[in-house]
């Protein structure tokens, strides 16, 4: 896989819209990023970093924030959402605060 740009051509619209819309949230907050891979995976990038990868699996859509900490940093808004160290898996989009919330807190790792 390529850019989230080629990834998005591959998927079913409606996945696509909300992996997408994703992607849209991420860079209201890091308008600095820019397409890439992280770790194999289409991601935003930001100062060279994986800032964040929205991918669809069989059953669910997965956040990889590339980051337990910021994981961490929102686990109150994850209330009821399934999540791992690495990951958030969701079937219905996450709030829109819960997304920017995650990438502003990825950023600030990043920016450390």
């Amino acid at each position: 896989m390529g850019t989230i740009d080629d990834y998005l051509a591959t998927l079913d619209p409606a996945d696509s819209a909300v992996i997408s819309h994703t992607y849209d949230l991420a860079l209201e907050v890091v308008r600095e990023a820019e397409q890439g891979l992280g770790y194999g995976m289409p991601a935003l990038v930001y100062r060279g970093s994986p800032l964040l990868s929205v991918m669809r699996a069989k059953k669910h859509f997965g956040i990889y924030p590339f980051s337990p900490g910021a994981i961490n940093a929102v686990l109150p808004l994850l209330d009821g959402v399934d999540h791992a160290k690495g990951t958030i898996r969701f079937t219905e989009p996450l709030p829109d605060d819960t997304v920017r919330a995650l990438v502003a807190a990825r950023k600030a790792e990043i920016d450390g």
